[in-house]
């Protein structure tokens, strides 16, 4: 088969073909780009065309400019036409050989793929093949945990955990209130309870700009809800989540230390929102790469994870985990190796 490169510039198109993709992320979204872009990133919209049949796959770019070394990143893509992924090294190829070009225009130091591919030996060849290695960090997640909600609801409640499901109904006992304020003000008002969450687990922020940026990009369309919940008139938990193509993602969270066990009444409302939108799959994002099942948070290395306590609630609530191959990087030049090892320390800072 015989695949070129074309930029996409109609956005129902891009739209269209993902709709066809069953494993993909907001990531890839037109959206998405839009809010690179008015964060000041320059991206470029690639189609990956097959001669006399139409786009064969696409994928986001984003050109990163640091201090430590430029790179072009492709966040949780590309996607591929599901009929042809056996055509998978072909494809990624003529993707490469685009990167290279932009790269060399661009003067980037590496080429960074984020794929939303099966952790398998077939993709880590395949890019293997072509010159990458495992990066040292990842930027997205590699580990997700998903629900499938297209169930009926009183079926989700019974597949939770039983101490999740209790903490729900006592929650409504408690008299929380949840609601949704989907607005620039409802993200300022998310930020003040996020400010404190930071503060109190120690992870680097998106700034309010940031956050912002993102419910502009995806409200147009009413892709985005801020939910609060309160008790007692005062705001305990809040989180921003994203309705795309048929899936809920929980992207943004944030509480405050409390006996009310507010956090779990949110995102069950945030859950039935979904499917009150159409939803057959909600995304809770990332969780402790290491963690398979319930179980697993038990052992002593795991419970000390930063990530341990949101793992455990997510993982409350019933689903199962996704594993999408490492993030890959292709060194450019010397400067990659600079930026190899600053990500080496900050990670080894952070604990995971």
């Amino acid at each position: 088969m015989e695949f070129e490169i074309k930029e996409i510039r109609d956005r129902s198109a891009w739209e269209r073909f993902l709709l066809t993709c069953q494993e993909k992320t907001f990531l890839q979204s037109w959206n998405w780009g839009d809010f690179q872009e008015n964060l000041g990133f320059k991206t470029w919209r690639l189609g990956i065309y097959q001669k006399g049949s139409g786009i064969a796959g696409l994928s986001l770019v984003v050109k990163v400019v640091a201090k430590r070394g430029s790179f072009l990143f492709v966040p949780h893509g590309p996607n591929i036409k599901p009929e042809i992924k056996n055509q998978k090294l072909e494809i990624l190829g003529v993707l490469l050989e685009k990167l290279r070009k932009i790269a060399e225009k661009e003067k980037i130091d590496f080429i960074r793929i984020a794929p939303i591919w099966e952790r398998d030996q077939k993709s880590k060849e395949i890019f293997k093949k072509l010159g990458f290695r495992e990066a040292p960090v990842h930027i997205h997640p590699e580990v997700t945990w998903l629900l499938d909600i297209s169930l009926p609801e009183e079926e989700i409640l019974r597949r939770m955990r039983k101490n999740t499901r209790n903490l729900i109904r006592r929650a409504k006992r408690e008299g929380v209130e949840v609601f949704q304020e989907n607005s620039q003000e409802g993200v300022e008002k998310f930020n003040e309870l996020y400010s404190i969450t930071v503060r109190r687990h120690h992870f680097a922020p998106f700034s309010l700009e940031y956050l912002k940026g993102e419910f502009s990009a995806f409200s147009k369309e009413d892709q985005i809800a801020v939910f609060f919940a309160k008790h007692q008139g005062k705001l305990l938990a809040s989180a921003m989540v994203i309705y795309w193509q048929k899936i809920g993602f929980y992207h943004q969270g944030a509480s405050i230390v409390s006996r009310v066990p507010a956090p779990y009444l949110l995102q069950w409302e945030a859950i039935k929102e979904a499917k009150r939108r159409g939803c057959q799959l909600y995304n809770f994002w990332g969780i402790v790469p290491e963690v398979k099942t319930t179980e697993d948070l038990k052992n002593p290395k795991i419970r000390r994870h930063p990530w341990w306590g949101l793992s455990l609630f997510k993982m409350g609530f019933g689903g199962y985990r996704k594993e999408y191959l490492r993030t890959q990087d292709l060194p450019l030049s010397f400067r990659y190796w600079l930026n190899y090892l600053v990500e080496r320390a900050r990670k080894f800072r952070r604990g995971y």
